[in-house]
C-alpha cells in the first residue's frame, strides 16, 4: 500500500491507534511508582528488587527505541508496530499474573522491549497517514494523549492500587492491546524507510551504549555515583556512543546517518526534547512523593490536585499543533518550555511542609500549558526536519534521546535531593526538593534556549526538511 493517506477515515483511525498505543507506552514509565509499597508487600523483595520494577521498563525501554525504528524502516513500519504492541500485551499479562519479584522484573524488561519497538513507529505510521496541512493538529493530539500518560503515570498507578489492586495497572493494557492489534492490520496503511540493509554494527553500537549510560543512570542513586559498576557502565557506554557517532560519519548506509544533525532543526529539537524530559520527569517522581509524603494526600487526591499540569495537555495540546501549523513550530515550543520552567521554579518558591493547595495552583497551571505547548509542535518539528524515508529512524531518535533525558532528569534531582535533604521529616524532605526543582527548571530554560536556535520557518513548507539537497527532494517526490 502507498506511504499516503486513502482518505479521512484512514488518517482518523491513524490518529486514535497510534494515540493509544503511544499512551500504554509512556504510561508505563511512571505507573509503578505509586504502586511499590503494595507490590512489595504481596511479592517480597528488598528496595533494591522494587526499584528494578521502574527501572527494568526503563532500560529496555531506551536501549532498543533506535533498534525498534530501524527494523520497522527495514521490514515494514505495521508489521513491526504490530508485533511490538502484541509482545508489550503480552508482557503485561505476565505482570500482573507474576508470582514473584523476579518474574515481575523479568516480565518489565519484556514489556519495555515491546514498547520500543512500537513507540517509535506511531510517529512514523500517523505521518504517513495524515495529509501535511493536518500534520500539526494530528501531532498535537497525539502529543496530548502522550503528555497526559507520562504526567499521570503516579495517578492511574495510586488510584488502581488503592481501589482494586496493584495488578490492574498491568491488566488494563491488556483490552486495549487485544482492540489495537486487529484495528492495526486492518486500518493502517504499511510504509517502509530506506530498504538498506539493517546496520548491525550501528545497532550494537548504539545498544550497547545506551544500556551503559542509562544503566549507570538508573543505579547510581542507589549504588552510589562512584561505585565500579556505575562508572564501567557511565564510562563505557560513553565510549560505545562516541564510536557509534564515528562510525555513522564514515559507515554507507548507517542506522543514524550523524549527517541529519546538521540541519539545525533536527539538532535543536532533540537537544531541547533531552532537557525537557530532564526536568519534567526529576520533577514528577519528586511532586508525587511531596503530595503525599509531606501534605498526606493519598494517591489519588494527590493525583487529582495535580490534574491543572497533567490534565491541561488534553485541552492546550490540540490548540499548540494548529498554532504550529500557522506559524511555525519553534515559537510555540519555546514559549512552552520557558513557561514550564516558570512553573516549576514557582513551585520550588512556595514549596514548604505545609503548602495550601491554592499557593501551588497557578504554578501547576502554568506548568501544564507550557507542557501542552511543547509535545505536539516538538514531534512536528523532528519529523519535519529529515525527509520521508528517514522519518522512522529520527522518531526513535528522539523518543531514545526523551527516554535518556528522562533518566538522567530522575538520577540527578534525586542525587540532589538526597545531599540536600531526605525522607526523616516533612522539612528534610523540603529541603531537598527545593534544589532539586530549581535545577529541573534551569534545565527545561535552557531547553526553550536549544528551541530558539531551530531556523524559523522560511520558504519550506512544515513537514520537508529544513535543508534537504534538492535532488533528495526531486526523488523523493517521484516515489
Amino acid at each position: 500500500m502507498s506511504q499516503q493517506t486513502a482518505g479521512r477515515g484512514s488518517a482518523a483511525w491513524a490518529l486514535v491507534i497510534t494515540s493509544v498505543a503511544g499512551f500504554m507506552a509512556a504510561l508505563d514509565n511512571l505507573v509503578v511508582t505509586t504502586a511499590l509499597p503494595s507490590i512489595r508487600e504481596d511479592l517480597g523483595g528488598a528496595l533494591h528488587d522494587l526499584e528494578w520494577t521502574v527501572s527494568a521498563y526503563t532500560l529496555t525501554f531506551a536501549v532498543l527505541l533506535m533498534f525498534g525504528a530501524a527494523l520497522g524502516d527495514r521490514f515494514g513500519r505495521r508489521r513491526l508496530f504490530v508485533a511490538g504492541l502484541a509482545v508489550f500485551t503480552g508482557a503485561s499479562a505476565a505482570a500482573a499474573m507474576a508470582p514473584g519479584i523476579d518474574s515481575l522484573i523479568a516480565a518489565r524488561a519484556v514489556q519495555g522491549a515491546g514498547a520500543a519497538v512500537m513507540m517509535p513507529l506511531t510517529l512514523t505510521l500517523l505521518t504517513a497517514a495524515v495529509p501535511e496541512a493536518r500534520r500539526g493538529t494530528a501531532y498535537g493530539i497525539w502529543g496530548a494523549v502522550n503528555g497526559l500518560a507520562v504526567a499521570s503515570g503516579p495517578l492511574v498507578g495510586g488510584s488502581l492500587t488503592e481501589h482494586i489492586s496493584w495488578q490492574w495497572i498491568f491488566w488494563l493494557n491488556v483490552p486495549l492491546g487485544l482492540i489495537l492489534i486487529p484495528l492495526a492490520r486492518l486500518r493502517l496503511a504499511e510504509s517502509h524507510g530506506t530498504g538498506a540493509p539493517l546496520d548491525l554494527p550501528g545497532t550494537l553500537l548504539a545498544s550497547g551504549g545506551l544500556f551503559g549510560i542509562v544503566y549507570g543512570l538508573v543505579r547510581g542513586p542507589v549504588d552510589g555515583w562512584t561505585g565500579t559498576v556505575v562508572l564501567v557502565g557511565l564510562f563505557a557506554g560513553a565510549a560505545l556512543l562516541v564510536g557509534f557517532v564515528l562510525y555513522g560519519v564514515r559507515a554507507k548506509n548507517p542506522m543514524l546517518p550523524m549527517r541529519l544533525f546538521r540541519s539545525r532543526a533536527f539538532s535543536g529539537i532533540n537537544a531541547a526534547s533531552l532537557l525537557m524530559f530532564l526536568g519534567m520527569f526529576g520533577s514528577i517522581f519528586l511532586l508525587s512523593q511531596y503530595m503525599q509524603g509531606v501534605l498526606g494526600y493519598s494517591p489519588t487526591e494527590a493525583g487529582l490536585r495535580m490534574l491543572p499540569w497533567t490534565g491541561m495537555p488534553m485541552l492546550v495540546a490540540p490548540i499548540a499543533g494548529i498554532l504550529s501549523d500557522r506559524i511555525g513550530g519553534r515559537p510555540v515550543v519555546a514559549a512552552g518550555l520557558f513557561l514550564q520552567a516558570l512553573g516549576l521554579g514557582h513551585l520550588a518558591v512556595v514549596a514548604t511542609a505545609g503548602a495550601s493547595y491554592a499557593v501551588q495552583l497557578p504554578a501547576l497551571i502554568v506548568s501544564g500549558v507550557g507542557m501542552a505547548l511543547f509535545f505536539a509542535p516538538a514531534s512536528n518539528l523532528v519529523m519535519s526536519s529529515v525527509l520521508p524515508k528517514e522519518q522512522g529512524i529520527a522518531s526513535g531518535a528522539n523518543n531514545a534521546l526523551r527516554e535518556v533525558g528522562g533518566a538522567l532528569g530522575v538520577a540527578i534531582m534525586a542525587s540532589i535531593f538526597s545531599a540536600r535533604g531526605g525522607y526523616e521529616s516533612a522539612r528534610s524532605f523540603v529541603d531537598g526538593m527545593r534544589p532539586a526543582l530549581i535545577t529541573g527548571s534551569a534545565a527545561v530554560a535552557l531547553a526553550g534556549v536549544a528551541a530558539l536556535l531551530i531556523p524559523a520557518r522560511g520558504p519550506a513548507a512544515p513537514g520537508r526538511p529544513e535543508a534537504a539537497p534538492a535532488p533528495e527532494r526531486a526523488l523523493e517526490t517521484a516515489s
